[in-house]
């Protein structure tokens, strides 16, 4: 029976054995999850105690240098501090380097348009090369901040500033002398005053403007975004912000001195520019309308290039208006001291390119002369049988126009199903376009952004311009009227923006991995490309808020980011704002920078909170003027 009984018990040893391991098993994931806990805690504790003494800290930075500024009393309750709690490590040792001021004779230093460097190019009297941008080489590049004139004045408030500037802000007399019979501009006392007149309208823009909206629909919402070349001091766009209507107004740096800095300093959407041999910094089907008064260009030299260039950036179904030499010339030519034969071969040349472009004549009364682009290229196919030249561009993207020269070829249209479709898509009327999906997403023709991303975009933006608010206290109360936002992406910051009474220049760089420029002008908004390792095409002191999303993660490894920071000191107006969002670490950095260049800046949390590696910082350009470097 006994060995009956040790020969049949293999099965309680193997539930002893069985249970044994299992113990063993337990024990050690006890052990693995307790030893667990405790390095979470031993990370986790001096996290809680870093955020703990950040949170308690104060800015010190908060009196004001230079006289006149200092940071909004939003801004002025907690300074976050990340010098040595991440890998960046900031050296409190080393001194802050102090960037002084410029000498006074650049106190309208336009780098890239800048005269003296211009006339060193050899000189095209008809392609303009002299005035395009010819940037400095790297050892001259200024390492000194642009100083405002001795008596500088914060500019009028919109609308006011349409009709008013401080004489002591921009101090040159020419224009109110050279153009006194046209109305562009006047000297009164301390000020000048825009009356609103122009070469082709001495009675007024408002007046010219109702004349052309007898011709074509400029109070619908149709015509949104507008282009005016060779713009004076800008009375046209200026009138046209109240029919809802935003221009893009360009012109050289030339004898007219300062005609766009008069217009920014007005409030009104500006660059320097110039219909040259390269091609405008703007993409392709972009403006609903373009203008030109009298702005002198040849339009029918060079095959038609320029028009053709005008081909390229008006969107399908966009109008082009012309007024000035050659329209109405039998009125007008002693006056303009050609001949009769001379003006009128000019006028047929121009619409015979406009045949050959597949453009059809709108109208012409009295000096107003409008054409209008094709919707699609569908008739033009059979046109183009007729007219061989200009051919259709075969070149492989229409929207590249950074530093790339003008074709002269037409640009092709997408292609469509029938002759009503309009070529690339319609646009909602204004101000519904603003937060409808643009065609270019709903298409599918920009890679990896979806109508999902896109209204996702519009939802962040939409919480961080309310943000913005909270921390920048001015932000809704009219302090503000020329707006740049650094990297705009998809245009959200600035379609946020539309309920203040600003506007903003929608800057996309030209490095750019995806081009969202042609997105921001369906959405009725207007922009420009540029490589922030350059400087912008602009005066300086012309805008009152610069915003920079990401800008420094993009450009840190590409150029020195301290001359990014001296060029948004360039053009930002005295006791101006910087919103800069990027990583805790390169904030850090331009913190250093910027403490020596007259600002006063605070890093703050984003808008989700203190967990969030991006950082936002928030900082004021102190007043300073040029009298403080004639009393050193």
């Amino acid at each position: 029976m006994v060995g009956e009984y040790s020969g049949g018990s293999p099965k309680h040893h193997q539930l002893v054995s069985k249970r044994k391991r299992l113990t063993r098993i337990l024990a050690v994931t006890g052990l693995c999850i307790l030893f667990y806990i405790f390095g979470s805690w031993q990370n986790y504790a001096p996290t809680r105690q870093t955020e703990m003494s950040t949170s308690s800290k104060i800015a010190c930075d908060s009196v004001p240098r230079g006289g006149g500024s200092s940071i909004p009393s939003s801004l002025s309750s907690v300074s976050l501090d990340f010098d040595s709690h991440h890998q960046f490590q900031f050296n409190k040792s080393k001194s802050v380097q102090i960037f002084l001021a410029c000498d006074m004779k650049y106190s309208e230093y336009t780098p890239c348009q800048h005269p003296a460097r211009g006339r060193k190019i050899v000189r095209d009297k008809d392609m303009m090369k002299h005035s395009e941008r010819h940037c400095p080489e790297k050892e001259e590049l200024l390492n000194c901040l642009i100083p405002a004139p001795p008596k500088y004045k914060t500019p009028f408030k919109w609308p006011e500033s349409r009709d008013y500037a401080w004489y002591d802000n921009i101090p040159h007399k020419m224009l109110s002398i050279k153009k006194a019979n046209q109305n562009w501009i006047q000297v009164e006392g301390d000020r000048f005053r825009f009356p609103g007149g122009g070469t082709m309208f001495p009675d007024g823009a408002d007046a010219y403007i109702d004349d052309i909206n007898q011709l074509i629909p400029l109070t619908d919402g149709t015509i949104r975004t507008a282009i005016d070349t060779g713009c004076g001091v800008a009375s046209w766009g200026a009138y046209l912000l109240k029919r809802d209507i935003v221009a893009m107004s360009f012109a050289p740096r030339d004898s007219h001195e300062a005609q766009v800095q008069f217009a920014l300093e007005r409030g009104v959407p500006a660059m320097i520019g110039i219909m040259g041999s390269q091609r405008l910094p703007y993409p392709s089907r972009a403006f609903d309308m373009a203008h030109c008064s009298r702005c002198l260009i040849p339009w029918f030299k060079y095959d038609g290039m320029y028009l053709l260039e005008v081909d390229r950036i008006l969107r399908p179904g966009g109008y082009w208006i012309l007024s000035g030499p050659p329209i109405h010339w039998k009125k007008y030519w002693k006056g303009w001291e050609r001949t009769q034969d001379d003006l009128e071969q000019e006028q047929n040349s121009i619409e015979d390119v406009f045949k050959r472009m597949c453009w059809k004549k709108v109208v012409e009364k009295d000096d107003l002369a409008i054409w209008q682009k094709p919707i699609n290229h569908i008739e033009c196919v059979n046109i183009k049988k007729a007219f061989k030249t200009p051919h259709i561009c075969k070149s492989d993207n229409p929207d590249v126009a950074w530093y790339k020269d003008m074709e002269r070829c037409i640009t092709p249209l997408p292609e469509v199903n029938n002759v009503d479709e309009v070529a690339g898509g319609a646009v909602e009327k204004w101000p519904e376009r603003a937060f409808a999906v643009p065609p270019r997403i709903s298409s599918g023709s920009i890679p990896s952004i979806t109508t999902d991303k896109f209204r996702e975009d519009n939802d962040l933006w939409n919480d961080r311009v309310t943000h913005y608010t909270k921390i920048v206290n001015l932000l809704s109360k009219g302090r503000y009227r020329n707006v740049m936002d650094m990297n705009a992406y998809l245009g959200g910051f600035a379609a946020a923006m539309v309920k203040y009474p600003v506007w903003v220049m929608n800057v996309v760089p030209a490095n750019s991995n995806v081009d969202t420029l042609g997105v921001v002008y369906e959405r009725g908004l207007i922009g420009t490309y540029h490589d922030w390792c350059e400087a912008f095409s602009t005066y300086p002191r012309t805008y009152d808020l610069i915003h920079a999303a990401g800008v420094f993660s993009i450009y840190q490894d590409r150029c020195d980011i301290t001359y990014v920071l001296l060029e948004m000191d360039r053009i930002l107006r005295p006791e101006g704002t910087v919103v800069i969002r990027d990583t805790v670490d390169l904030l850090v950095k331009i913190k250093a920078i910027s403490d020596g260049m007259r600002w006063n800046s605070q890093i703050m949390d984003h808008e989700s909170g203190p967990f969030n590696p991006e950082k936002i910082l928030v900082a004021v350009k102190t007043y300073w003027t040029g009298e403080e470097i004639k009393q050193s």
